[in-house]
């Protein structure tokens, strides 16, 4: 079987996993991921998820610090500015539709939707793309 995405999952404790998706949409409340270490299938409850960030590589560059400023990459949806409860923050590019009413995500989440799909504005950064997790965050700014 060959494997598509190399994923790091990042759980709301800290935790890092480094794996493979086996099975995952934004609707699931577990995400299933193939540990690289162990070879061993993990069911993982989304609600104890920071994120899911879908990498390059899994061994990534830990003296790089990726670039948080708009207009060096090509714009490619809603910009959008995201402050995780554990203080760190991401820029970046919704990929869709905006998962939330009015601009209110925390307050009144969309459907059964368990987050959204963000692209990094740092083309050069590690991360592809990132699944972020609703209760994972503290705020959302929309960029003009």
């Amino acid at each position: 079987m060959e494997h598509v995405d190399k994923v790091v999952i990042r759980f709301n404790n800290g935790k890092i996993l480094k794996g493979y998706i086996v099975d995952f949409t934004a609707y699931t409340d577990i995400v299933v991921v193939q540990d690289i270490e162990t070879n061993t299938e993990h069911g993982i409850p989304i609600q104890e998820l920071k994120a899911i960030f879908f990498v390059k590589t899994f061994e990534g560059d830990s003296s790089y610090r990726d670039k948080k400023m708009y207009g060096i990459r090509k714009n490619i949806g809603r910009k959008v500015y995201i402050r995780f409860n554990d203080g760190e923050s991401m820029m970046g590019y919704l990929e869709g539709e905006i998962p939330w009413e009015k601009g209110f995500h925390l307050s009144k989440p969309a459907s059964t939707l368990k987050g959204f799909f963000f692209i990094p504005v740092d083309v050069d950064s590690n991360n592809k793309k990132v699944f972020v997790i609703s209760s994972a965050i503290k705020d959302i700014t929309l960029m003009p």
